[in-house]
């Protein structure tokens, strides 16, 4: 369960489905000098809900085979499709965090439960997580699995019809970032399967989707463009290090050191990325 929401500027929302802008336009512009215009705003942000939304599809019909394998007993292929399935969801992780009820349903961690294994309230993929690789088994998991199953289903239906605000679509860059080194470089998050590595890998894509869609509104900030694309180079070279085939090594083959250098990458890029909706006058 994450916890980094933005605030919402009604006057800012953009209503993609039609494509209109709502609000005082011109008041906005007005209220900063470094503000971007208002409607410099809507290419970037329907092209960013297209994204999500193609990867929401894929996330409903990769979930779909994830748990059709445990609700048929494989362990092995919903081991196998465990981490790649995650990959759309932990993409767009800002706009499915909106709907805090189905984050908590398909994400929440062991940690936000007490006794979490005995706790009917913990589901999602972490709670079939652990039946997979602590119990090697999908004994009492299909109720998981298609309570999963239609959450995932839920969230598509309701990012189909949200609307876009772009402050929450800017910030969300560095949001992906901060989780990743507030909470995640721990390995809390997938403690039973060690796939910690794809969801960041995920995090970092969707991070540099939003960054590379505003980075053209970002006049005469071509040091901060350079140095922003310089630390997302240096992410994804310290995270080629422990690719694996398609994938990437188990979370534990990380040392102590290697882990404070992925760190130290990441934290450096999220207090970059902190500043991007300061620059296109969205704060």
């Amino acid at each position: 369960m994450k916890k980094h929401l933005l605030s919402f500027s009604a006057a800012a929302a953009i209503a993609l489905g039609s494509l209109t802008l709502a609000g005082p336009l011109p008041a906005l512009a007005q209220a900063t000098a470094t503000a971007v215009a208002p409607l410099d705003l809507v290419a970037p942000v329907a092209e960013y809900k297209i994204y999500v939304s193609k990867l929401t599809q894929q996330f409903v019909k990769d979930t779909k085979a994830f748990t059709d394998a445990v609700k048929a007993g494989d362990v092995e292929k919903a081991k196998a499709l465990y981490a790649p399935t995650r990959v759309s969801y932990e993409k767009i992780e800002p706009i499915a965090e909106l709907f805090s009820d189905l984050d908590v349903a398909i994400d929440s961690r062991a940690d936000d439960h007490e006794k979490a294994e005995a706790d009917p309230a913990f589901g999602g993929f972490h709670r079939i997580e652990y039946g997979l690789w602590e119990k090697n088994s999908t004994e009492g998991l299909t109720e998981y699995a298609d309570k999963l199953q239609a959450d995932v289903e839920e969230l598509n239906s309701r990012i189909a019809g949200l609307t876009f605000p772009p402050e929450k679509v800017a910030g969300g860059a560095a949001v992906l970032m901060e989780e990743v080194a507030a909470t995640k470089i721990s390995g809390e998050e997938n403690r039973y399967s060690l796939k910690d590595l794809w969801d960041f890998q995920a995090n970092f894509d969707g991070s540099r989707k939003i960054f590379d869609l505003f980075k053209p509104l970002l006049v005469n900030e071509d040091e901060f463009i350079a140095k922003v694309n310089g630390n997302f180079d240096r992410v994804y070279v310290i995270l080629a290090q422990y690719k694996d085939g398609d994938g990437f090594q188990d979370y534990d083959k990380l040392t102590e050191a290697d882990r404070k250098v992925l760190a130290g990458a990441v934290n450096t890029l999220a207090e970059d990325l902190s500043t991007l909706r300061g620059k296109l006058g969205l704060d």
